[in-house]
């Protein structure tokens, strides 16, 4: 028997799902590939077989800038990945978006608990504790600017599940509705693909929360 999560990732490609973030994903013979989905019909990608291949490939832009965060819309192009099984997908998937299809299955399962953005803000220490003066207006333009899922960086192509705060409120009115709907297709082609669910702020937002409060 799989586990869950390969059973999960099995049962959304049978569903017709296309792909996962800025990810192609095809399937024939058995066989999955991957490419960019820019790159999609090209045939002068260069050829990987691993899972592990999917680390280097994650690792830098196309202007060779480190990621720091795997879910901003800055992957590299000029790459195809042929896999074996689900289980060599879903390991290259999690090199690709650590932790996405985890927080996935626990969404599917109705257990996803998001945590408001000032919980997040308010539990920090040391310098970035600072980062939990910020007002609400500081919020509503830095997540608008940051958590953008298009129109260049920085970015994210995380759906956002978590509230400003205790009222629920949508952390930034600068971000179309639908950054907050899963499974919407954030890089706005509006395909069927496997949602990247943010449940919580990630530490490149709390840094750059105390970035605001100092610069006030």
């Amino acid at each position: 028997m799989r586990p869950p999560v390969e059973r999960l990732l099995a049962d959304w490609i049978a569903s017709g799902t296309r792909g996962i973030g800025q990810i192609r994903i095809t399937q024939s013979g058995g066989i999955f590939s991957l490419c960019h989905r820019e790159d999609e019909g090209r045939s002068d990608l260069a050829v990987h077989r691993s899972p592990n291949d999917a680390i280097e490939i994650a690792k830098y832009t196309d202007a060779g800038e480190y990621r720091p965060l795997k879910t901003a819309p800055n992957l590299r192009r000029g790459w195809w990945l042929e896999l074996p099984d689900v289980e060599a997908l879903q390991r290259a998937l999690d090199f690709f978006y650590p932790g996405r299809l985890a927080a996935l299955a626990v969404w599917e399962a109705n257990r996803l608990a998001p945590t408001p953005l000032r919980a997040t803000l308010e539990r920090q220490t040391g310098m970035y504790r600072v980062a939990a003066k910020i007002p609400d207006g500081g919020i509503d333009q830095l997540v608008g600017r940051f958590c953008r899922s298009q129109d260049g960086e920085p970015g994210c192509l995380r759906t956002i599940m978590w509230a400003r705060d205790g009222t629920k409120a949508r952390p930034s009115l600068r971000l179309p509705l639908d950054k907050y709907i899963a499974p919407v297709d954030q890089t706005g082609r509006g395909e069927n693909v496997i949602p990247l669910l943010c449940q919580e702020a990630c530490n490149l937002l709390v840094a750059e929360a105390r970035k605001v409060v100092k610069s006030e």
